[in-house]
């Protein structure tokens, strides 16, 4: 039986903050290792707990979310930040991104979403509305001329398909039926993408199907 995902729960909101632990603990897999009310403490909590997954306000005393992110993901390799937010503002989605956020959700997101997002983050899946990720990408890409639509010259035919497919916003389950290939040769070709692009996550993996022009719109 493999080991449960330990998740820290960061939050400001005391009702907020115990409603998600419950919703948590209350998962299969899912264990609760701690909880923090500010950027300081989730850093500190961080740095002794070493937790797979961090669900992360925004909008916290002190140092805020964004901030406790770029030091969270800056110290361990290991640990994915999943930021939750009231607000889906440009600015905040952009920060997160740039901090080194796995995901962005809503905090209106439904118990079993907020579950499965957690399970997905710690698989090395990123968590993002469509309309949410192509703004973040656009942005991104106005900063410097897009590439002509050509792959990395590093990656394989099936591994610039792979990206395509995840530049469109696919989950692995979707980029398996769709290729016809087993769940387990997705995921071999995703380490193999992140490890040739140098990218941290899946969210980086997109910016780089946009930048190599792979993908037009989702």
């Amino acid at each position: 039986m493999s080991a449960p995902i330990r998740v820290v729960i960061a939050d400001d909101q005391p009702l907020l903050r115990h409603s998600l632990a419950l919703i948590v603990a209350a998962a299969d897999g899912l264990e609760v290792v701690g909880e923090a009310s500010d950027g300081d403490e989730v850093i500190e909590m961080s740095r002794h707990i070493a937790p797979d997954v961090i669900l992360m306000d925004i909008r916290m005393p002190g140092i805020d979310g964004i901030r406790a992110t770029e030091v969270i993901v800056s110290q361990s390799a290991s640990t994915r930040v999943l930021v939750l937010s009231m607000f889906e503002l440009d600015e905040y989605v952009h920060g997160a991104l740039r901090a080194g956020a796995s995901g962005f959700l809503l905090k209106d997101v439904r118990p079993e979403q907020l579950v499965e997002a957690i399970r997905r983050t710690h698989d090395g899946e990123s968590l993002f509305a469509p309309s949410i990720l192509i703004r973040f990408v656009e942005r991104f890409l106005d900063a410097r001329p897009r590439r002509a639509g050509a792959a990395p010259e590093v990656l394989t035919a099936r591994e610039t398909e792979v990206l395509t497919l995840v530049g469109r916003g696919l989950a692995n389950t979707e980029i398996a039926a769709t290729l016809s290939i087993s769940m387990g040769t997705v995921k071999s070709h995703i380490g193999s993408l992140l490890s040739k692009l140098a990218a941290r996550d899946r969210a980086q993996l997109v910016i780089a199907a946009y930048d190599h022009g792979l993908v037009a719109a989702l």
